[in-house]
C-alpha cells in the first residue's frame, strides 16, 4: 500500500461535502482512512455504529477507502495506522481558527504528524452536518446534499414529527 492519509471527524452524518473531500484526497494519496471519532462528550444524533454503516454504504464503490473508528488522541490513532498525515476539510474562515488550533495541538503532541487543509468545492460551501440535521428535523429538502442512505436515515430519525 502507498501513502495513506487519515480523514477524521464525527461525520454526524456524512455529507456530500465530506464525500467530495474524500474523493479529491484520493487524487493526491493512495488511500484514505475515514476515522470516525467516538467522542462520548459530543452529543451526536447517530450512534457510532450508524455513522460507520452510513459511511461504508456511501463509499462502497470507492477503492482504497477504509472506514474505522477511534477513541483517544488523534495523533496516536494516526501513528497506529503507519502514516503521518491528517486531511481536514475547510469551508470558511470560521473553520480555520478551530482547525488551526487543533493542528497546532497535534503538532505539539507529535511533531511528525502533518495536517493538510483542503478547501471544499464551492457547491458544498454552505453545508455542514449541523445545518443538514436542522433542515431535516423540520422537513427541509436535503436530497443532493447527503448520500441517499443518509437521507433515508434522517427521515427515519425525524419521521415522528
Amino acid at each position: 500500500m502507498g501513502k495513506m492519509v487519515v480523514y477524521p471527524g464525527s461525520f454526524d452524518p456524512i455529507t456530500n461535502g465530506h464525500i467530495s473531500i474524500l474523493r479529491r484526497t484520493l487524487t493526491i494519496f493512495d488511500s484514505v482512512n475515514v476515522a470516525v471519532a467516538e467522542n462520548p462528550m459530543k452529543n451526536t444524533l447517530f450512534s457510532l455504529e450508524e455513522r460507520l454503516a452510513m459511511i461504508r454504504e456511501s463509499i462502497k464503490n470507492d477503492n482504497n477507502v477504509y472506514v474505522d473508528s477511534f477513541d483517544g488522541l488523534l495523533v496516536d490513532y494516526v501513528e497506529s495506522k503507519n502514516t503521518n498525515v491528517i486531511i481536514r476539510g475547510m469551508r470558511a474562515l470560521s473553520d480555520f481558527e478551530y482547525e488551526f488550533q487543533m493542528s497546532l495541538m497535534n503538532r505539539k503532541l507529535n511533531n511528525k504528524i502533518q495536517t493538510i487543509f483542503m478547501m471544499t468545492d464551492y457547491k458544498w460551501f454552505y453545508t455542514s452536518s449541523t445545518i443538514i440535521k436542522e433542515a431535516a428535523r423540520y422537513g427541509g429538502a436535503i436530497r443532493g446534499l447527503v448520500p441517499d442512505i443518509v437521507c433515508q436515515k434522517l427521515k427515519e430519525k425525524f419521521d415522528h414529527q
